[in-house]
């Protein structure tokens, strides 16, 4: 066998390992988008945002121009999806704080809770609504041939022209510079401060999409990245618990005290106890080091 056949031979090879890992993942969003759409399973709208958010990351790197427009639609699916999701994790971690003021035997706390748990309710089934608008078309129609377009016309000679290997190795100099950039702001900053989380924010982004390439591309990268899904994992993890608990202070900021009929003491008592566990979570971290996390003043200005 001639050096040229062997090449075509490889190439070929490769071009069907890219084929099948995008046709699964693909399969994957459809199957758990139509699952979502029959009765908004939280697991199946999970499981749906991330086979989307994965085939986003590859075709970021795949099809960084989005010639294709197909990351166009998997990004809007994305969105609808992540509403919805929010919504569920903010309401099933508030029912386990509500259990627990409850046992406590914290009566102001847990109806404070409570009234929160029911606002973010109506905002989820009106997010459900917008996503039971959207996602049907998003699914099928024209993004099903562009796809099919995409997989069989375009694909062979996207992966011949990029190798995963330099895109994971960039994300990893990112990654890197951005955890430089997210330090040096914290010795100047409050790690607590807009800003300061807005940089960490963008730190986990960069973990998540490394940790989203090496899982769904681990068939064509070098053996050194086969361990970054679970590195990258426990990093997303560790910053992720910051931003869910700066997430709910500011939900709970933007829907105010008097919305949700709360005592002024009450109030202020609970949006202190979340700063502080902000506060603990960015101390806490591993990833980057945090001189001194202030606290906030949280409790809304009225």
């Amino acid at each position: 066998m001639s050096t040229g056949t062997r090449v075509q031979n490889s190439e070929a090879s490769r071009s069907q390992q890219w084929e099948q890992a995008m046709s699964e993942l693909y399969r994957s969003y459809l199957n758990y988008g139509k699952e979502a759409l029959k009765d908004f399973d939280d697991e199946a709208v999970h499981q749906a945002r991330v086979s989307s958010r994965k085939l986003i990351t590859l075709l970021s790197i795949l099809d960084p121009e989005d010639a294709s427009s197909l990351r166009a639609v998997f990004k809007r699916s994305q969105k609808r999806l992540g509403k919805v999701r929010d919504a569920d994790v903010l309401i099933q971690s508030f029912k386990k704080r509500r259990k627990e003021a409850r046992l406590e035997g914290d009566k102001k706390t847990a109806k404070l809770l409570e009234a929160v748990i029911l606002h973010q309710k109506e905002r989820r089934k009106r997010q459900r609504g917008k996503l039971a608008d959207e996602l049907p078309g998003l699914l099928e129609g024209e993004p099903g041939g562009k796809w099919n377009e995409f997989v069989k016309e375009r694909l062979p000679a996207l992966v011949s022209d990029q190798d995963v290997n330099v895109a994971m190795r960039e994300l990893e100099v990112a990654f890197e510079q951005q955890k430089k950039q997210c330090k040096e702001l914290f010795k100047q900053e409050n790690p607590a401060s807009r800003e300061a989380l807005d940089e960490l924010h963008k730190l986990r982004l960069l973990a998540k999409r490394i940790r989203y390439t090496a899982s769904a591309a681990s068939f064509s990268l070098d053996r050194k990245f086969h361990a970054n899904e679970t590195i990258y994992k426990d990093i997303q993890s560790e910053l992720g618990e910051i931003t869910d608990k700066r997430m709910w202070l500011e939900k709970l900021e933007n829907i105010g005290r008097k919305e949700l009929g709360a005592s002024r003491n009450t109030w202020n008592s609970f949006l202190d106890k979340l700063q502080a566990e902000l506060t603990d979570a960015l101390r806490r971290n591993t990833v980057v080091d945090v001189p001194e996390a202030q606290s906030q003043t949280a409790a809304v200005q009225e």
